[in-house]
Order: C-alpha cells, then structure tokens, then sequence
C-alpha cells in the first residue's frame, strides 16, 4: 500500500477560494483504494461553514516549539467521501471571517501549519512515503523535512512533491522577519536556497528541497521556463526541469454535468443538446434582461475580473465587438477598473451586455448552459477550469494559446473537420476579435460544422480520473514499487 499525504491551504468543500481548492478536495478519491491511501491536512478555519465544523472529530492537541515560543496543535479529523481530512486548529492564525489576510501575517500562519502538518504525523500514526505540497503556503515543508525532521527514523526517506498552481504568488518577504518567524538559520538564506532577490520566498524553499516538482499544464510546465512567465524563478525551472512534469487538473464530471445539473432550465446531453441546449439560452436572456432571441450568438465570461485574464483585450475591443450579433454574459468580481469597464457597457448596450459583478455557483452553471461560445483571452493561465467546464457543456471556447489553455482546447481546422474550439496565438486585441469573427462566421453561416465541434466537446475526457493516472506514475516513479 502507497501512502501519500496532501498538504494545503484549502481544499472543497472545506473552503476555497479558487482552483488549488478543487484540486486537493478531488484529486485524492480518484487513485484505487487497493494501492492508495491518500490523506488531506488542511486548516481548521473558524470560516470554514458550520455544517462541517460540526462533523470534525477531535483527536488531541500538543505544544510544538516555533522558533522562540510553544504554540497550541489541535488536531481534528473527518472522513469525507471515502478520504480522512484531518484540519490543524489554532485560533490564533486561523481565526477571522477569511483564509488569506495578506504578509507578513499569512507568512507565520503558513510557516506554523507547515511545520505543524509534520509534527503531527506520528501523533495520527500515518507515515506517509510522499508528502505532496500545494503552493507557496506549504513551501517550508520540504525544507522542514530535509532540516528537522530527517533525522528521526520515522521522517527519513519521505519524499516531496511541489505542485505550482500559479507561479505568480510566492509567498515573498524580507529574510529578517521570515528568519524570525520559521526559526530557520542563516545557512538557508543564500541564492541556492530561499533567498531570491535579496527577499526570502516560501516558494522557492520548497521548489529546491522537493523531490519532484508538477505544474498543471504541459504547456505551463515549459512556459515557466522563460523569463516572461518565470515570475523570476525561470533560472531555478531550467536548473530543476528534469524534476518537473506538467499534469493537466480535470473536473469534477458528477458536478458539472449538463444530463443532471439542477442549477440549470433545461438539462441536454451530447444527443440533445441540438434542440435542448438553446432553452437554456432563452430562460438567461429573460432573467437578465437581454433580448430574447434564441438565435443571436451568446459569449461567456465566468472570471476573476484581473489583469492575468486578458481584459485589457477585451476593455479594448468592447465597442466594435458590440456592433456584431452577439450577447455577452459577464460574471465575477476582482479589479475596480474591469467591474466598471463591464457595468459601463452594460449601460451602453442594455440588451447586448450583461455584467453580473459578484459571484454565484448557480449563475456560473446558468452561463455555461446558455452560451454558445466561451471567452478566455487569458495572458497567462496555468491550467483553467473554465474552459474545462465549457468544453463539458457543449459551450466552444475562445481562447489565447497559452498554458492549460494550449493544451486542453483544439483549435477549429475547417479543411480537416478538427477542433474543439478556436484561438489565438499573440496578446493582441486586434487577433482576438478576428477569432471571435471567425466563431461568429461559422455560427452563423455553418450550424452544421459548429454542432459538429459542440460534438466533440462534449466528448473531451479532462474528468480527474485522467489526470490520477500521471500523478499514480509520478508516485511510483518517486517511491519504486512497493
């Protein structure tokens, strides 16, 4: 039996705040029960919901040294679908009505639940053969484990993994407060360690200590080798890029699921969709006040409203992209600029232009049922989800070629009949509008082929099944057969 440890600021149901929480609350009931035990550490937050706190189950808490001082180590566990969550409790860092309250403070909330996600181990007597870490928050644990833990028989011979979400956030910091903070010496703080320009970086920490290093895109994968999406790191990718592997994450395929999603009017399948999908299009234009015609072209946005999504692009091209027969759905929240941009030309254009600035699980589900075509012009996007979902739903994404983006949406080919959807290759608005033409063209002026790639699709296969079977070689190859 392989056992392997997933460690992580969030993880759904628990809490989320994006898709690093979808990962680790999914990916762990996919690998086969028979060879697998896969367990979770997440926090006990005090803003997690009330049904779950009140499911936890208490084991026993101890007093672990941090540095200059003893903290409190609660530990709490709860089996969920299969999969035993265990949650870390200590009010004072996990207190408050949010999970992220910014530096330096999540600095010594992360650097106490890496240590303590260690410490805990022989107390919950599991000894896992791979400690698999998500993100800068729980980039000390492989420099814990190589620095106080590796010599006790119990810790020796556990092995690391760091997956890179989204290379942009490193947990970054002056060395003197983060020396004080993890109890760390001086020896850690050089070039080849945690330092990085002149800062310390929790990221970097544990892409130098860990075995093997995963990103969740091929594309990404070699993408963060270069100085533009490198975030600075691209020396340390290139030293390092024969530990690091590009697994694409997938979706939960019960969840989203046209067949039986109770969040949208009219449920469709790959057979139905021709004559059922389009009821679903209609009941949105009635409740957002569009024009109510079941033949205009609808575009998606479901997004954090950030310059990372290519908005710019889009704020660029708004107005042209209004004299064209289409509807545009917008849903999220994030930068000022992009909520305005959006609610201006929603007033511009009433019957045209939607922009929903919040956000609404049931809403998410509503757009993509009801849009033809999905826009992501990302600049950079290290794996997505969104377009995962659309693919799913029959809802064509238009898409710029970059990372996940790259890898999961097949660009229409009229004379070979390919393609899942269209894209574009430069951060360029004048490309993206072609691209968008280009759907626009074939929507209307050939159902036939466009159905066709709605087809192909909805038989795209990104469920997390897919993606548990490179991450069970990983495994293997890291551990050797057992």
């Amino acid at each position: 039996m392989k056992k392997v440890l997933y460690v992580a600021s969030e993880a759904v149901p628990f809490i989320k705040t994006g898709g690093l929480a979808d990962v680790v609350g999914s990916l762990p009931k996919c690998f086969p029960k028979e060879y697998f035990d896969v367990r979770v550490i997440i926090p006990k937050y005090a803003c997690m919901k009330q049904e779950f706190k009140d499911q936890l189950h208490y084991i026993t808490n101890f007093y672990m040294d941090l540095n200059w001082r003893q903290q409190y180590v609660g530990i709490f566990e709860l089996e969920y679908e299969g999969i035993k969550f265990y949650f870390i409790d200590n009010e004072e860092h996990f207190s408050g009505d949010k999970p992220y309250y910014g530096m330096p403070g999540d600095l010594e909330k992360f650097a106490f639940f890496s240590k303590a996600a260690l410490s805990i181990l022989p107390v919950i007597d599991f000894r896992p053969d791979i400690i698999h870490c998500h993100d800068w928050q729980t980039g000390l644990i492989p420099v814990y484990l190589k620095e106080r833990f590796q010599g006790s028989d119990f810790y020796r011979g556990i092995k690391s993994v760091m997956t890179i979400h989204n290379l942009k956030f490193q947990g970054v910091w002056d060395i003197k407060t983060v020396k004080s903070i993890t109890g760390l010496s001086d020896y850690f703080f050089t070039p080849d360690k945690l330092e990085a320009n002149k800062d310390a970086n929790y990221l970097k920490g544990g892409l130098v200590y860990a075995d093997a290093i995963t990103t969740v895109s091929n594309t990404y994968a070699e993408e963060i080798k270069t100085p533009f999406y490198g975030e600075g790191l691209d020396g340390l990718m290139q030293a390092r890029s024969n530990s690091l592997r590009g697994i694409v994450n997938g979706i939960d395929y019960a969840e989203y699921n046209p067949e039986t999603d109770a969040m949208i009017a009219m449920n469709y399948n790959a057979k139905t969709f021709r004559k059922e999908k389009v009821k679903n299009k209609t009941a949105l234009q009635e409740e957002l006040g569009l024009e109510v015609n079941p033949k205009a072209m609808m575009l998606g946005v479901v997004s954090r409203l950030t310059d990372q999504k290519g908005f710019d692009l889009i704020a660029y091209m708004m107005d042209e992209l209004c004299q064209d027969a289409i509807q545009l759905v917008v849903l999220g929240t994030g930068e000022e600029k992009y909520e305005n941009m959006f609610r201006h030309f929603a007033w511009k254009y009433d019957k045209k232009v939607s922009a929903n600035i919040y956000y609404s699980e049931a809403m998410s589900h509503k757009i993509y049922a009801a849009a033809d075509a999905f826009l992501m012009p990302s600049l950079f996007e290290p794996c997505g989800l969104s377009q995962l979902m659309s693919l799913r739903y029959g809802t064509l994404p238009i898409v710029r070629e970059t990372g996940g983006l790259k890898d999961t949406v097949q660009p229409y080919n009229e004379f070979e009949g390919t393609g899942t959807g269209f894209s574009f290759t430069n951060y360029n608005a004048h490309e993206m509008l072609a691209t968008v033409r280009n759907a626009e063209r074939v929507y209307y002026d050939n159902k036939r082929e466009w159905n066709k790639m709605v087809d192909r699709a909805m038989a795209a296969d990104f469920s997390w099944s897919h993606s548990a079977k490179q991450y069970e070689e990983m495994y293997n190859w890291l551990i050797g057969d057992k």
